[in-house]
């Protein structure tokens, strides 16, 4: 018997008794459709969070205090204007392309009858290059906007719809904290997963600290966070040096002493986020795994109980000539069919719910679930894989069988 008639004989037997292979296969179909389904979500969920990430600058590069303002205001160490400027100096930072520095607060924004409490942030042109805040109307912060401490301000897109709804923002006055601002531009969509992606406004930094905070420190003009983006990916490591050394040496701190700042790269939080997202979907796949197991199980005791009902045949085709490997073959067959058929019908499953759940929009993010081929190759052959391995035992069990008892078999 050859390998083609293995496989129709062994569809003969499958066939004949529909019931008992649908229930036999459920729990293949069961766990490739939850790990073919899972692990494309998982994967369309870890597209979502680098492409965050990477919009929020894949060069850039972020400093911030390890004091807060308050305590920076009080004397305390703090990121200033000036640090930012000797971080932009080419000469002491050759790895670094541009900086921004920095400053937020929550403030009462009003327009007409519309008043919310919207994130203010204070900051220069550069942001713009350093973290792609492209401008949907009007123009973005200029230097001499940032110069001049003039009193503008550019939208984010929800902030503009909060406050104007369908009305052209561009030139409307707005009152920030008391103090009126012209809007001079509103920015494309972000979206995201965090709500704040599009809900703030810009204005320039001095006129942020002049206008809103009108405080100092014994170092300079403080600021929060000092946004920089360096010359390219490559040279991530030696910007990140170079701004260490320049702040250590502006902060005075000692060989021995503990930096007041912290630095912090998005390649690093990236790879981070990824190792985490890895292990998520490594759990998300051993859910469905269990339900594999469970289906190999339900196939081995099947496949046994096949053989106990089949032992008359076995004696047979044993007395007709049928060799061991004939009978072995047969059976592992039968398993790895029923598994693939399994296999199949699960797979059809997981991409009907990738379809169906894929552009829906889940939080502030639309969901995706890629069905890659690798994920197809790679459930198909784990679910042979455990067909073949539930079969083993049973098959050798009847190849075993002697003939002449088997016949004897009512």
């Amino acid at each position: 018997m050859n390998l083609w008639e293995s496989i129709v004989t062994s569809w003969d037997s499958l066939f004949s008794n529909k019931m008992r292979s649908a229930l036999t296969i459920l729990g293949i179909v069961i766990g490739v459709s939850a790990v073919v389904f899972l692990v494309s979500f998982g994967r369309g969920h870890q597209a979502n969070v680098t492409a965050v990430f990477e919009s929020m600058g894949a060069n850039a590069i972020y400093v911030t205090s390890s004091t807060g303002m308050s305590q920076a205001m009080a004397g305390g160490a703090s990121l200033t204007l000036e640090d930012a400027a000797a971080i932009a100096n080419p000469a002491r930072a050759p790895s670094v392309a541009l900086v921004a520095p920095i400053i937020e607060k929550m403030t009462k924004v009003v327009y007409g009858n519309k008043n919310k409490t919207i994130n203010i942030m204070g900051t220069t042109p550069e942001i713009a290059e350093i973290i792609s805040y492209p401008v949907a109307r009007g123009e973005f912060i200029t230097g001499e906007h940032v110069r001049s401490g003039d009193t503008v301000a550019v939208l984010g897109d929800k902030t503009a719809s909060d406050l104007f709804g369908d009305e052209d923002p561009m030139g409307k006055t707005i009152r920030i904290g008391g103090t009126r601002f012209r809007v001079i531009g509103v920015l494309e969509k972000k979206g995201g997963f965090f709500a704040s992606a599009d809900d703030f406004i810009m204005i320039p930094i001095t006129t942020m600290q002049s206008r809103l905070l009108g405080t100092t420190s014994p170092r300079g003009r403080p600021v929060q966070t000092i946004a920089v983006k360096a010359v390219n990916t490559d040279r991530i490591p030696a910007a990140r040096d170079e701004i260490t050394t320049i702040l250590r040496q502006r902060h005075h701190i000692g060989a021995n002493e503990d930096d007041d700042f912290v630095v912090i790269d998005m390649q690093e939080i990236l790879t981070r986020m990824n190792q985490v997202l890895g292990i998520f979907q490594v759990f998300l796949g051993s859910v469905g795994a269990i339900s594999l197991i469970v289906g190999g199980i339900g196939i081995m005791n099947i496949m046994l109980v096949s053989v106990t009902e089949r032992t008359r045949e076995i004696g047979i085709r044993k007395a007709v000539g049928a060799k061991r490997g004939d009978i072995l073959r047969q059976f592992l067959v039968e398993s790895a069919m029923l598994s693939l058929s399994g296999g199949i019908i699960g797979l059809i499953i997981a991409a009907t719910g990738a379809f169906l759940i894929t552009g829906v929009q889940l939080g502030p993010y639309p969901v995706k679930a890629p069905m890659s081929p690798d994920i197809v190759i790679i459930a198909l052959s784990v679910a042979i894989f455990v067909g073949l391995a539930s079969g083993i035992y049973p098959a050798y069990r009847a190849a075993s069988l002697d003939p002449i008892e088997s016949l004897r078999h009512e």
